[in-house]
């Protein structure tokens, strides 16, 4: 069974993708194979990661899986707050799970183990026309901060242009919304400014920046790189001054504070007792360089990689 969320345009290339990585490597680990399960996933959460857990599937359906496996997407807090609950098997995160989420699934016994899969650059953009081509944290904050009523791109800085801003973003209950509220304006803030475009669909965003003469917004690294003809990306001076998003700058910790992890949660008692969830949560692992790419994600390095695998290989503890 298929997510009947808009389909990634990165999707259908998979197959021809997958056989390219083959052919060269793909990755430090192995590919693994599935194991002749049956049986259903759930799989909800961020947007963000929605491509590779989509890819994960289409992945070990060309392997020869038998699970049917549903990825939805609607945001990281929609998520964790279903996986509280015991409706998914697997919750897709763009940051870390909060206090009151884990508060959450210990009221109802769900106990999880945190995977991390891939490394995102929270990517800011314009208008391809906007002559705006960096911006300071500070500025980040004038220009997003829950205080800003900042109307035009010279008010941010006067040497920007006489432009008015339009401003496109996730909705509260996504893990981007989340990130940029607290580790890049700030975490006392815990709030972007409200008088925004807001979506979860990162399409959406997308279409509402590329389309509106002094727009930003912001969103993943990936649904940049898809849309590159259409949008600006703004480079981001941490304090070391301006560098441009990309797997390089995030990897090296030189894009700064934008970088970010994201992570898969699997239900314990899931894991261990559907052997469907076993399945495609083993071929995710075991294959997550592949998937990392065709999700257009920054692939983990080794030492994380390592980290995530003895995460999984305790899940039955």
């Amino acid at each position: 069974m298929k997510s009947t969320s808009i389909r990634r345009a990165i999707v259908p290339g998979i197959a021809a993708l997958a056989l390219t990585l083959s052919a060269c490597g793909g990755g430090d680990e192995e590919g693994g194979s599935t194991g002749g399960a049956t049986g259903s996933v759930i799989v909800d959460g961020s947007s963000t990661v929605f491509p590779m857990s989509d890819a994960a599937y289409e992945l070990a359906l060309e392997d020869g899986s038998q699970i049917e496996v549903s990825v939805s997407e609607s945001g990281t807090g929609g998520g964790f707050e279903k996986f509280c609950a015991g409706q998914t098997d697997i919750s897709d995160a763009s940051r870390p799970i909060d206090e009151e989420e884990v508060a959450a699934c210990e009221a109802e016994g769900i106990e999880y183990v945190e995977l991390q899969v891939a490394t995102d650059a929270l990517t800011m953009v314009v208008h391809p026309d906007l002559a705006v081509d960096c911006l300071t944290v500070d500025q980040i904050v004038a220009l997003w901060g829950p205080d800003s009523t900042a109307t035009n791109w010279n008010e941010i800085d006067p040497s920007f242009p006489d432009q008015e801003i339009s401003l496109f973003g996730p909705g509260t209950d996504s893990g981007t919304y989340d990130y940029m509220a607290n580790d890049v304006i700030g975490a006392e803030a815990e709030a972007t400014r409200s008088d925004y475009e807001s979506s979860e669909d990162d399409n959406v965003l997308v279409q509402g920046v590329a389309g509106t003469e002094g727009a930003t917004g912001y969103f993943g690294y990936t649904y940049f790189e898809e849309n590159s003809d259409s949008l600006k990306a703004l480079e981001i001076d941490g304090g070391n001054g301006c560098v441009a998003p990309s797997a390089e700058t995030a990897q090296a910790g030189e894009y700064t504070p934008l970088a970010r992890p994201l992570f898969i949660y699997v239900n314990k008692a899931k894991y261990n007792d559907n052997e469907a969830v076993k399945e495609y949560v083993d071929f995710y692992i075991e294959n997550l360089a592949e998937i990392a790419e065709i999700g257009q994600f920054i692939p983990l390095s080794d030492d994380l990689y390592s980290e995530t695998q003895t995460a999984l290989e305790g899940i039955s503890s």
